[in-house]
């Protein structure tokens, strides 16, 4: 199969990595694949995709736009690499993406077109946009059945249409990671620590961590958090760390590999508004640590073999308090259910299940298109 893939950007992110699983695993199988960004390439340590990317002899453009006022721009672009080489199947990544390229893989006369809906984020706007994109696709795959019902009602997405691929995590990376030596922040070795992983925006819930911060992690105890990540958050999280006080709360950038920081937390906490399927969760269970999150889109596919023990109503952020003092109080109890988490993404949400899914999923649209 001939298979371009569309997405916004190639920032390191949840989408951003399962495109390049899947472009990779793809190409590996013999397909032969190119990868477009709307986006300008990231640059530094950001540019762990592309490099990835280009280390597989994958073919990467970018359309070098970062602003809505050269949309214009993309899709002529976009249309003009269809046209020069085209593909059996467009897949799509993203809001921007999927407006963006629907439109110009039907103008450019792709055969089959698929979207990507991977986070349920009821924008009245963009939802009216997408919905029209939706109209222009074959299919449209999302991460969850909280993403399939979000993408039904809201984006007026056919059951014909509908499938549910969800994402997957390489294991062995995040479970033989080396435990994270909290001394580097000048933390006591054996602080119990719980992490916080994202990016810090609103749609995160990270007030539901500040409104318990006392509780959570009271002053004069082993207790500590770590939150990992950037935002538009980031300076007003910095300030609150600062009032709260460096030795139970620290902020550090976006890190190229949380691996470490997984593997020597207590927990990982993801108090999230709304999600798709969260990989920060996939990859701390990979990595044998519990986690407590908001009961959102994805969270009970992730967690139904011990969702009520992970698991809060979204507004019941009294329930979080006390799943998240359970484990930080009882280190075998977090480690039993780290271990049943490690074999229950081992089992469900591997990589090569993901790329065995999405290539079916190709091979039965061609067949149903006549392609």
């Amino acid at each position: 199969m001939r298979i371009d893939f569309v997405i916004t950007e190639l920032f390191v992110g949840g989408a951003e990595r399962c495109l390049t699983e899947l472009a990779i695993g793809l190409a590996d199988a013999g397909d032969e694949v190119r990868v477009f960004s709307i986006g300008s390439l990231p640059t530094g340590e950001q540019r762990l995709l592309v490099e990835r990317l280009e280390q597989r002899g994958i073919a990467l453009t970018s359309a070098n736009v970062d602003r809505w006022t050269g949309t214009l721009r993309a899709f002529r672009k976009l249309k003009q690499w269809f046209a020069e080489s085209p593909p059996d199947i467009c897949q799509t990544f993203l809001y921007h993406a999927n407006v963006i390229g629907a439109w110009a893989a039907k103008s450019a006369g792709v055969p089959v077109r698929v979207g990507g809906v991977r986070v349920a984020e009821s924008n009245r706007i963009r939802c009216a946009l997408e919905r029209v994109a939706v109209r222009q696709m074959d299919s449209v795959i999302c991460v969850s059945d909280g993403v399939r019902r979000f993408a039904h009602r809201e984006l007026h997405a056919t059951d014909n249409q509908l499938a549910v691929i969800p994402n997957g995590v390489d294991v062995h990376r995040f479970s033989a990671a080396r435990p994270a030596d909290w001394t580097s922040l000048e933390w006591p070795a054996d602080s119990i620590v719980a992490l916080f992983v994202g990016r810090l925006h609103p749609q995160k819930g990270i007030e539901r961590i500040q409104s318990h911060i006392d509780s959570i992690v009271p002053p004069n105890t082993k207790r500590r958090l770590l939150i990992v990540g950037d935002g538009p958050l980031q300076q007003e999280i910095d300030d609150w760390a600062d009032a709260v006080g460096a030795e139970r709360v620290r902020r550090i950038g976006w890190q190229a590999d949380v691996g470490p920081l997984m593997k020597g937390c207590r927990l990982l906490l993801l108090p999230s508004h709304y999600e798709g399927m969260p990989n920060v969760a996939l990859e701390a269970m990979a990595a044998g640590r519990p986690v407590v999150c908001s009961r959102v889109e994805g969270v009970e596919e992730l967690l139904k073999h011990r969702l009520k023990e992970q698991t809060f109503a979204s507004e019941d952020v009294g329930a979080m308090k006390n799943l998240i003092e359970t484990f930080l109080l009882d280190e075998v109890w977090s480690e039993q259910i780290g271990t049943e988490n490690c074999e229950h993404v081992t089992r469900e949400f591997s990589v090569e299940a993901m790329i065995d899914a999405y290539r079916a999923h190709y091979r039965e649209l061609l067949i149903r298109t006549g392609g």
